[in-house]
């Protein structure tokens, strides 16, 4: 299962973590130096939901910025468990 939003299809990207030493100029130092460069993951935020797909609910993957922009169709609440109002018959004897 790819780490992908089902919806708007956004992935995993990689980048650098850049490492630094010295005073930046404007404090009165000669300036930032790079003194490493190591490689990194930027991971989208997936979260699995209940979501209407068609006429069906299913869990789909899917980041958090198309759940708060409202890409998703999410299905009504489901019912709390409710005990009948009738009593159940004692076992005879």
């Amino acid at each position: 299962m790819p780490r992908q939003c089902e919806l708007c299809g956004k992935k995993v990207e990689v980048g650098n973590q850049y490492t630094y030493r010295g005073l930046a100029k404007y404090k009165g130092g000669v300036g930032r130096k790079v003194t490493g460069k190591t490689k990194r993951k930027f991971r989208p935020n997936l979260q699995r939901v209940r979501a209407l797909v068609g006429k069906t609910v299913q869990r789909v993957r899917v980041c958090t910025r198309c759940i708060k922009s409202g890409k998703l169709r999410k299905p009504p609440a489901r019912k709390a468990f409710e005990p009948s109002s009738q009593p159940v018959a004692a076992a005879e004897k």
